[in-house]
């Protein structure tokens, strides 16, 4: 222990004192001791704790006796007024007990009146509640029996049996207090769930049903709406033709618009047609089944089933085309799926959200690539065109209808564009067959008509008549049968474009059209032609005319085959003749006519051939020229009276032209001829002869033409004969060196060439005539034309 310090009694007594210092405090103001007893205890030193409190009680104690003391006669008098207050006490209660007394005897019968009716209250709520039980119990076997009658009464009231037993349902989920009758309760509580499921089985049954019946139906309803587009689609196009008139009249001031409403029209019929369509199949069995599930809370598990199961049956509408070809299933193909989305549109307008617009998207979507696929597929194996232009036309009649319902059919369209030049590629190849098999079956004749019916199914109809007038019968026409065949051939080459261009092969119809009009003219009419006339074929000078002829009558049927494709395209056929183009046909008929004249040449050279009986060095010039010459004329005559009957006079006159200046050449080869050595002036005669005859042929023939092209036809054939005339002239002439002066020459002998004239001049020098020998007349006076041609063969071999 810790020894005590001289200093530690003051330290103890000064906390001591503040210790009870603190007591006393507290004390007054009635804190808790708790913490100075505690501390008191823990110091161990509880004594001076107890003497502070027996202090404080004592104090107090001297306190209280000084308020007894201040109080005490405040006391008494409170004593005394207590003491006088108890008589009055005392009379109360006796008052009190009296009436008490008297209450009691008079409440008696009727708290024996209130015993009873508190029994009868007590009586009648028992039987209320019975009854109330009753009339539940009642009700609820009533929705009972009535949910059985509207089971028994088929799915048309399933909706009112739900109705009855979710009535149920409620009354026992939320009544006031559970059903007295457990039997009864067991019973209507296994009834719900049953009722329910007994609903679910039976719609669903009914919807499994209906989902095979609308499949059943969706191909007929499918043919049905395609059916009438194609009849809205012939309503307009009777009406565009009945129009046609009128729009070539209209100007633009847009005088007569107004009667083109027509077409609006027929598009508004079509329409309504449409919707006819639509509505001509039940949806009644699909609303009831949604509103069944909606009933049942299963409305989201029903959409998706339905979803689900139409994807399916979309899938298994693909397989249509498995088992049979294309072209035979193709119908019923398109009309599958255009019934389907027919009935997708008309649930999604009203079927009150059970399908929505992205998942009919989804299902058209894949609808659209397996058909495009398909086409694509089919159409990349298709060699024929009727084939194509049969499926092009369902398709885009697809397209039409599908279009009226609001569903895209950009990609089917864009199918049917891009396979447009194959279309007309087969199209082509098939009228090329049909034209040269027309070809080979003419015999180049001129066609015979016996009938009216015949003239105007082969003239009339493409618009290749010469004259308005209707000729009397029998007619013969100045063109073979090749030529109605080919126009039949290319007439229906533009109907058939156009009606592939116009219901499936996108941009301007009339553009398109025309492009491959210009490929069957240029590519299989006029080359099968040309290649007819280029291999010859074995065609006679007759043949070959007809075939020239034939080429003029085309052109007017070109005119006629522009203008029926404007027609069929809905074009003005004014602006058709501002945009008219040169003759497609002009290298067929240009080598009809180089094959004419080649043949005509060659008939001319056999006659030319016999010139071998031309006496070059006879002593007097022939009486009514050269037996050749005699022929050609004789020939040519004849053959112009066959032409001018079916040759246009345009060609006519090319082709005598030409035959007269072959001829000409054909006269300045007899001077050249080598087996010619020399000839005289008798035989030159002779020649001025045969011309002459040529040029009165030419003269004759120009009276064919109009007045105002005659004169130019004789100059024009007159000019042909020119080279051999001024050869013939030359040679006739008194003063041939003339020749050498350039404006004699110019003006007179324009058209020979030194050469030829030189070596002409030879063969007349060497003449056995007194006039050109030089011998035996040295001393005579020299003749001047022998002097004048001995000066021109001079200065040509010093030219030469």
């Amino acid at each position: 222990m810790r020894r005590k310090q001289p200093g530690d009694a003051p330290a103890s007594a000064a906390a001591s004192e503040a210790d009870l210092a603190q007591l006393s405090t507290a004390i007054a103001a009635g804190e808790d001791l708790g913490p100075f007893v505690r501390r008191a205890f823990a110091c161990g030193r509880p004594e001076p704790l107890l003497a502070s409190l027996r202090a404080a009680a004592r104090d107090r104690e001297a306190e209280i006796e000084e308020l007894c003391r201040a109080h005490f006669h405040d006391f008494i008098r409170a004593v005394d007024d207590l003491r006088s207050l108890l008589a009055d006490a005392d009379a109360l209660k006796g008052s009190l007990s009296a009436s008490h007394a008297a209450l009691l005897s008079s409440a008696a019968p009727l708290l024996a009146s209130l015993e009873s009716f508190l029994a009868a209250r007590g009586l009648a709520g028992n039987l209320s509640s019975a009854l109330a039980s009753s009339r539940r119990c009642v009700r609820l076997l009533a929705l009972a029996n009535r949910a059985n009658a509207h089971l028994q009464g088929g799915n048309h009231n399933l909706y009112l049996a739900l109705r009855a037993v979710d009535a149920i349902d409620r009354d026992l989920a939320s009544g006031p207090e559970p059903l007295p009758l457990p039997t009864l309760r067991r019973m209507l509580l296994s009834l719900v769930p049953a009722v329910r499921a007994h609903a679910e089985r039976e719609i669903s049954r009914e919807f499994s049903d209906w989902m095979v019946s609308i499949r059943a139906a969706s191909r007929h309803l499918g043919q049905v709406a395609i059916g009438r587009s194609a009849a809205a689609r012939q309503r307009q196009e009777e009406l565009r033709s009945k129009h046609r008139p009128l729009e070539e009249c209209i100007t633009l001031d847009d005088d007569g618009v107004g009667d083109l409403d027509d077409f609006a029209a027929a598009a508004a019929t079509a329409d309504v047609a449409d919707g006819a369509a639509a509505a001509s199949f039940d949806l009644t069995p699909l609303y009831r089944a949604m509103h069944i599930h909606h009933t049942l809370a299963l409305g989201e598990r029903f959409k998706k089933y339905y979803l689900e199961n139409r994807k399916l049956q979309l899938t298994s509408d693909f397989d249509v085309i498995a088992a049979t070809p294309f072209l035979e299933s193709h119908q019923v193909f398109f009309s599958q799926i255009a019934g389907f989305f027919i009935v997708e549109d008309r649930v999604f307008r009203t079927g009150g959200g059970l399908t929505s617009r992205p998942d009919v998207d989804a299902l058209w979507d894949s609808a659209v690539a397996k058909m495009v696929s398909v086409m694509e597929d089919n159409f990349s194996r298709m060699q024929t065109a009727n084939h194509l232009l049969l499926i092009t036309d369902y398709a885009a009649l697809l397209s039409a209808t599908m279009r009226r319902y609001g569903y895209p059919v950009g990609m089917l369209l864009d199918v049917l564009a891009r396979h447009r030049d194959k279309y007309h590629d087969l199209l082509l190849a098939d009228c090329r067959r049909q034209v040269v098999e027309a070809l080979a079956a003419d015999k180049f004749d001129q066609m015979l008509m016996r009938k009216e019916y015949e003239y105007s199914m082969n003239v009339l109809a493409f618009g290749i008549q010469s004259s308005d007038i209707t000729p009397a019968f029998p007619y013969v026409a100045p063109f073979s049968c090749t030529v109605p065949d080919i126009c039949r051939i290319v007439r229906s080459f533009i109907e058939d474009s156009v009606s592939f261009m116009a219901h499936g092969g996108g941009g301007d119809t009339y553009a398109a059209v025309k492009k491959y009009l210009g490929r069957i003219l240029s590519e299989v009419v006029d080359a099968s032609i040309q290649k007819l006339v280029d291999s010859g074929g074995g065609l006679s000078v007759s043949q070959a005319m007809q075939v020239a002829a034939n080429m003029s009558v085309m052109e007017r049927a070109c005119e006629f085959f522009t203008g029926h494709a404007a027609q069929l395209c809905g074009v003005p056929l004014r602006a058709v003749e501002r945009g008219r183009r040169d003759f497609p046909l002009r290298k067929s008929r240009d080598a009809a006519e180089a094959l004419l004249l080649r043949l005509l040449r060659s008939k001319v050279d056999e006659f030319m051939g016999q010139s071998d009986g031309v006496n070059w060095m006879a002593d007097d010039p022939p009486a009514g020229g050269n037996e050749y010459a005699n022929e050609v004329i004789i020939y040519l005559e004849t053959l112009t009276s066959t032409a001018q009957q079916i040759l246009p006079l345009p060609v006519l006159r090319r082709v005598l032209v030409a035959v007269l200046a072959h001829i000409s050449e054909r006269i300045v080869g007899l001077f050249l001829n080598d087996s010619v050595k020399r000839f005289n002036a008798s035989a030159v005669t002779g020649i001025d002869t045969d011309l002459k005859m040529f040029e009165a042929f030419g003269e004759s023939m120009s009276s064919l033409f109009v007045d105002s092209d005659q004169e130019s036809a004789a100059n024009e054939m007159k000019a042909a004969l020119v080279e051999a005339r001024q050869l013939v002239n030359l040679l006739m002439s008194n003063s041939p060196e003339n020749f050498l002066n350039p404006v004699i020459r110019e003006k007179s002998y324009n058209k020979l060439d030194y050469k030829k004239v030189a070596a002409i001049s030879e063969k007349f020098r060497d003449s056995s005539e007194s006039y050109f020998s030089t011998f035996g007349t040295r001393g005579a006076r020299q003749n001047p034309k022998k002097k004048s041609l001995d000066t021109l063969i001079k200065r040509l071999r010093e030219a030469s």
